[in-house]
């Protein structure tokens, strides 16, 4: 579904991303790990269109980079507008009438944004918050949903939640690459995964394999 070949991306002199490559099956949830600075977020933002590669190239199936949907670490939602009204901004390309089916979908995934569909989304919790960034990205009935901490600055019970939730967004049919420190977690529900390292991907295998790497568990799993 994705391939991305030898990408070179630099922020002015800063060369953040030295020729990655990966790849993404339509259906599959990958995970990608690394530490802070690794480029993961670079990597994300290349794929949505907010960074332009010097070098190497992205193919979704042949398509415009615009079938992805990106979720940004930060829970940016729009405050002073109500949890339906964020909703509604995620489909903005599309007809408005045509956005039930999505809405719908939506609510299936997270009931308590159907609770607080009239309540301004800047009086939500963190983690009802995390969930209408997620459904907001959603609503564009994206082909490949990419994450970026969605766990992170929430408590563990939520985070549980969330992980279910994008283990069941997978499930529906949506591809799914998920940046996420908690790597333990990430690669629970994963299917594969790919490790960065200052620009380079270093490793990459099943996740199950990258569970069981002494790398992967030294660096990121606790030893």
């Amino acid at each position: 579904m994705l391939t991305v070949n030898g990408i070179h991306v630099y922020y002015d002199a800063i060369h953040a991303l030295k020729g990655v490559s990966f790849s993404i099956e339509k259906g599959e949830l990958v995970t990608l790990l690394g530490a802070n600075g690794a480029g993961k977020t670079t990597t994300l933002k290349t794929l949505s269109g907010l960074l332009r590669p010097r070098r190497g190239t992205i193919d979704l199936e042949g398509t415009s980079l615009e079938t992805t949907a990106h979720v940004p670490e930060g829970r940016k939602v729009f405050p002073r507008f109500t949890t339906l009204e964020n909703l509604h901004i995620g489909g903005f390309s599309r007809a408005k009438a045509a956005l039930g089916p999505e809405l719908e979908f939506v609510f299936a995934m997270f009931p308590r944004l159907k609770e607080r569909q009239k309540q301004y989304a800047g009086t939500l919790s963190g983690g009802e918050q995390q969930m209408l960034v997620i459904g907001r990205a959603l609503m564009a009935k994206p082909k490949l949903l990419l994450l970026d901490e969605p766990s992170m600055g929430l408590a563990p019970k939520i985070v549980e939640q969330i992980f279910n939730n994008i283990q069941a967004i997978n499930r529906a049919g949506v591809t799914v690459l998920l940046v996420e420190q908690n790597a333990a977690m990430a690669l629970a529900i994963s299917h594969r995964g790919y490790v960065l390292e200052t620009g380079n991907v270093i490793l990459e295998g099943k996740s199950s394999e990258l569970t069981g790497n002494d790398r992967v568990r030294q660096a990121y799993l606790g030893g």
